[in-house]
């Protein structure tokens, strides 16, 4: 898609609830939709909005092998409630590899060599294999602007992604904590709060999923 229409599509997407941009997603998918997560706080969200517009869109989610036990139920349970088409993607390297090559425990969030390994070999090397595979036409995250407070002001809804070239869709956007509450108990998901990501360290550090990939470091 070119810029005009990119601009097009946000034009349109204004006022509209995350349903109506993710039904005006799938729309350009042909069938090729992937959603994206990690099983964070409020992951059940984006994975219902998407699960009710189109059963069957892959899930992506690339399982590093060193959540937290919580994280790993969540996971289980959204997959059971929402009966999610799952795909998880291992990196090549076990985790118990990489830390016993590492200090033996994850990284802490100060810790920026560790960090950047870990994101880079357990994080996006398999994430890029997975988005080679699928190969989507559309991607859906679960990127809210208040948790990329560096990026926000160059975030939409609609975004052109030209690493994977495909749509990227952010229809949750501007929701708040508030909004995302409400949700869950309007539809009775599950949630849970205790997560942390060794890929991501501090608040002002990305894992990368959301920026240029670099996997040619071992």
């Amino acid at each position: 898609m070119n810029p005009d229409q990119i601009a097009a599509l946000n034009d349109d997407a204004k006022g509209k609830s995350p349903s109506e941009i993710i039904e005006i997603a799938l729309a350009h998918a042909d069938g090729q939709a992937v959603v994206t997560t990690n099983f964070r706080p409020y992951e059940a969200v984006i994975l219902h909005l998407v699960t009710q517009a189109a059963a069957d869109t892959p899930v992506l989610w690339i399982d590093h092998g060193t959540n937290l036990p919580e994280t790993y139920r969540f996971a289980e349970k959204c997959r059971a409630q929402l009966t999610l088409n799952l795909k998880p993607y291992l990196p090549l390297m076990t985790a118990a590899h990489w830390l016993a090559l590492n200090g033996g425990q994850v990284p802490m969030p100060d810790e920026v060599e560790r960090v950047e390994s870990f994101s880079r070999i357990m994080k996006l090397e398999p994430f890029e294999r997975g988005m080679r595979e699928l190969a989507p036409k559309v991607w859906i995250t679960a990127l809210r602007r208040e948790q990329n407070p560096q990026r926000a002001a160059t975030l939409a809804p609609f975004m052109w992604d030209a690493k994977f070239n495909c749509l990227k869709v952010n229809p949750i956007l501007d929701w708040t904590p508030v909004e995302m509450d409400a949700y869950l108990l309007e539809h009775a998901l599950p949630n849970e709060r205790t997560y942390y990501d060794p890929a991501k360290g501090d608040e002002k550090h990305e894992c990368g999923l959301h920026a240029k990939l670099v996997t040619d470091k071992a």
